[in-house]
């Protein structure tokens, strides 16, 4: 079986080969998980680092009036809070969105790996690095661009993050989010979005059909977004 965690890795950093086996060890336990499940909520101790090995969750915070923003989208390869361990309590939780196959790295072992082998650490920096990348991209989002801009470039993001893990070759792709799981991402209600998905399908460049969506003008639909995907940095780098 593919792991994704290491493949993702590997576009980072070069890993060394006892690097790789240690990676290989420390996500052999891994367990299936039904979707809408919590693996962490708000408030809690943070416990093991969480990766992805398969399925897709997201990180949200419920506001007091009982409305959600959800803060980022994990796919597989994805790795939950290098040093969330350092705080005392989450301040955010993560739900599964689909079923997921779910490793767990105590954190003693996850800080092992990263002191005995440079090549994983370096990897797993550059990773967090992307995570804070794509969550000032979120809020330029939120802050500065239309709700069409919104939209396309969250689309964008989705697109090129599958892609990049091997997900899609073409240019449909399954997506497994609701439209009032993308309108709880884009600061938006599900009406609104409904709305800008129609515009976007009439204008030809993309179709957002139950459980996946096809990019019909990739150039269009980035030109509407002003999407660069340098904040994604998938560029290899030396061990």
């Amino acid at each position: 079986m593919t792991n994704r965690f290491i493949e993702k890795l590997r576009t980072f950093n070069a890993l060394s080969s006892a690097g790789e086996a240690a990676l290989v060890q420390a996500t052999s336990r891994s367990r299936k998980m039904s979707g809408r499940r919590d693996l962490i909520r708000e408030g809690d101790r943070p416990g093991p680092v969480f990766v992805m090995l398969d399925g897709w969750a997201y990180r949200y915070k419920i506001l007091p009036s009982g409305t959600r923003q959800v803060l980022a989208y994990l796919m597989p390869g994805d790795c939950c809070d290098l040093h969330i361990g350092l705080l005392a309590e989450m301040d955010h939780s993560i739900q599964t969105i689909t079923t997921a196959q779910v490793a767990t790295i105590e954190r003693g072992e996850m800080d092992a790996i990263l002191d005995t082998h440079r090549s994983v650490a370096n990897a797993m920096y550059i990773a967090q690095l992307v995570d804070e990348g794509t969550l000032r991209a979120w809020i330029t989002s939120m802050g500065r661009r239309t709700s069409g801009e919104r939209v396309a470039h969250l689309m964008c993001e989705l697109y090129i993050r599958a892609r990049n893990i091997g997900l899609i070759s073409e240019a449909t792709f399954t997506l497994p989010l609701s439209q009032l799981l993308l309108a709880d991402s884009l600061g938006m209600t599900a009406v609104h979005l409904n709305r800008v998905l129609k515009r976007l399908k009439r204008e030809g460049v993309m179709d957002l059909q139950r459980g996946r969506i096809i990019i019909l003008d990739p150039a269009a639909l980035a030109q509407i977004a002003g999407f660069d995907d340098n904040y994604l940095h998938r560029k290899l780098r030396a061990a």
